[in-house]
């Protein structure tokens, strides 16, 4: 078989040429021709009966794929009837292939509220101090990230959303920076900082647990010296939901939830009492370690240690994307 990709339809004489030329049959010249979006190219592949040879070759019988739900979704995702502009606050949008997972996930929850996702891509290292890039935004999102760099854009990033009461996402970095900033400028500890920026730090919001049992039951040791990859929180971890909470919405009454992560510092336990007494909620905890936390003073505002990402198809995507974007369209609408 041939998959041919091209600009434009192939004219039938034009695929019999390739047939005959490369001695392949007829129906197995497949035009791959450009699409509005990546998920209509299965319809087209459809439209040009791909699975008729397929099903002759592995004598699979008639081949029917239901693909009414996905086809809906791809009307949706190519002429949406809504839209919301959300800001993305990160460091790498230089090369925005960096967040290929995030912004597909996005497009994913937009299909299913029949919404498009405009994205305005803000560098964080030069968003310090201009706020007007922030002028007919619905919601901001603050996605992971390793290092320094930027932190301090982001930081003002979500301030902004706090006081101005805009529906925030913090993913991973997102989530710490935002108990961060909150430790900051509501609890009053100036010095608060992540021990990845500053390992002397009088107030670690975000630290390195020296003993960690991953997903196997594998005790590892970390240290600052410890090589990152290797000493890493990754794959799916399931986690507490905190009755009664924005989480519990999110995630429609569920108990827990089990996501994937992929960070190496955690947030401090030691900081919950004072931040859930000024209205910072930790609702997620997964064998007390800080998944979720959620402002209760604010109309949309959640921070989650995991990548949900991750787990988002268009036929479903996670709800904490969906959430998200389906609040950023309420504040829209309101």
């Amino acid at each position: 078989m041939l998959i041919c990709r091209a600009e434009r339809p192939l004219p039938k004489s034009l695929k019999n040429k390739i047939a005959f030329s490369c001695g392949v049959d007829k129906n197995c010249v497949i035009e791959s021709s450009d699409a509005s979006s990546i998920y209509q190219v299965p319809i087209n592949f459809l439209k040009e009966d791909i699975l008729t040879p397929i099903s002759d070759f592995l004598d699979l019988g008639k081949l029917n794929p239901d693909m009414e739900q996905w086809d809906s979704l791809v009307k949706k995702v190519i002429v949406p009837r809504n839209e919301v502009n959300i800001a993305f606050v990160g460091k790498y949008i230089d090369l925005k292939e960096s967040y290929k997972s995030l912004t597909e996930s996005l497009i994913h929850a937009g299909a299913h509220l029949d919404t498009k996702v405009n994205l305005t891509w803000i560098d964080s290292e030069e968003f310090v101090n201009k706020k007007e890039e922030l002028k007919d935004i619905d919601a901001i999102l603050v996605p992971g990230g390793f290092g320094e760099r930027g932190v301090e854009g982001k930081l003002e990033a979500i301030k902004y959303a706090r006081e101005n009461n805009i529906v925030f996402l913090g993913i991973c970095l997102g989530m710490q920076l935002a108990m961060i900033e909150f430790a900051r400028n509501v609890l009053g500890l100036q010095d608060a900082n992540s021990m990845e920026f500053d390992e002397n730090t009088k107030n670690p919001i975000i630290y390195l647990i020296d003993k960690f049992i991953d997903a196997n039951g594998n005790k590892q040791l970390r240290t600052f010296t410890s090589p990152l990859g290797g000493t890493m929180r990754l794959g799916g971890y399931k986690y507490n939901i905190k009755k009664d909470t924005l989480l519990s919405e999110v995630y429609e009454g569920a108990k827990e939830g089990k996501e994937r992560h992929r960070h190496r510092f955690e947030a401090n336990p030691k900081y919950k009492d004072e931040f859930e007494k000024n209205g910072l909620i930790v609702s997620g905890e997964s064998d007390g370690l800080i998944e979720v936390v959620e402002n209760s003073k604010h109309k949309w505002f959640l921070g989650v240690q995991f990548h949900p990402e991750f787990t988002s198809r268009l036929t479903k995507p996670n709800p904490v994307i969906y959430s998200f974007v389906k609040a950023a369209l309420k504040y829209k609408n309101d």
